[in-house]
């Protein structure tokens, strides 16, 4: 397993699927161990996927400071990784709560980036999360699906402050919840710091206006990609990436929960392998 040094001492892990030129993969969750991507639907078949393990989750070492986990100071680590790989420009392929940490890595080393593509990724460092409105109105399009009469209560409540988190609506967050799926929803637990994701945005992590203004200077093409079933990012939500990131483009994989790998591996594999071939 293929590690190296952070900044501060933290030794961070990270793990390659796949052959031909390296694209770095930042995980979501957010502080979800890099396992739950896997081969990213067989992207590994047209790339060397660098799958980082952030600190304090899988096979990376726990920081003596905790307050590390926080977004904007895991850019370092990003850093840290392009310079072990010796890559003067990197592709980037960031996930859900992992494109936060990219636009920011982006608006700190935007001569960095080669190509970047946000998946799924719901736009916090821009000051742009998903309602609760938003994760609803999604919600109500699997009204028709046999699990939508006991999943959706119990998501609505908890959406709204009136019950806890509960593993029937997990349906929601996925295109079809087919076993394939339903093993990728139980593996979650196990591979989520929960401690480090109540730090990753919590109070300093996010400057949207300094991110909006440093974005400006991104030359590298960026990728926006939404689920057309997800709630966070809806695609309405997502496309509003496009106004604030410049050289970017937005598409929507129909039918497409917040996983658009497990949904359509063929689709996804197609449309995002064809933009880092560009």
């Amino acid at each position: 397993m293929p590690a190296y040094d952070a900044y501060d001492g933290t030794r961070l892990a990270y793990h390659l699927r796949g052959e031909g030129e390296p694209l770095v993969v930042l995980p979501g969750g957010p502080m979800r161990a890099g396992a739950y991507l896997g081969d990213l639907g067989g992207l590994a078949a047209r790339r060397r996927l660098v799958l980082l393990d952030l600190r304090g989750t899988g096979d990376s070492a726990l920081p003596a400071d905790p307050a590390t986990y926080r977004c904007d100071r895991l850019v370092d680590d990003v850093e840290a990784l392009r310079e072990h790989l010796g890559l003067d420009r990197m592709d980037v392929l960031a996930h859900s709560a992992g494109g936060s940490l990219a636009l920011l890595y982006a608006a700190r080393h935007p001569q960095r980036i080669a190509r970047l593509a946000l998946i799924t990724a719901t736009p916090w460092a821009l000051g742009m999360p998903a309602t609760a409105e938003d994760r609803l109105a999604a919600a109500r399009l699997r009204e028709d699906e046999p699990w939508f009469a006991d999943a959706f209560p119990a998501f609505e409540a908890w959406l709204t402050g009136r019950g806890d988190f509960d593993p029937a609506f997990l349906p929601f967050f996925h295109g079809r919840w087919d076993a394939r799926a339903q093993a990728h929803a139980d593996a979650e637990e196990e591979q989520t710091n929960e401690a480090a994701a109540d730090v990753y945005g919590s109070e300093g992590a996010y400057d949207p206006p300094a991110t909006r203004a440093a974005l400006a200077r991104l030359t590298a093409p960026v990728l926006v990609l939404a689920g057309g079933l997800d709630g966070g990012p809806r695609p309405d939500l997502a496309r509003r990436v496009t106004e604030a990131v410049p050289h970017a483009e937005f598409a929507v994989q129909e039918g497409a929960g917040h996983y658009p790998w497990l949904d359509d591996p063929d689709g996804f594999t197609a449309r995002v392998g064809d933009f880092f071939a560009r």
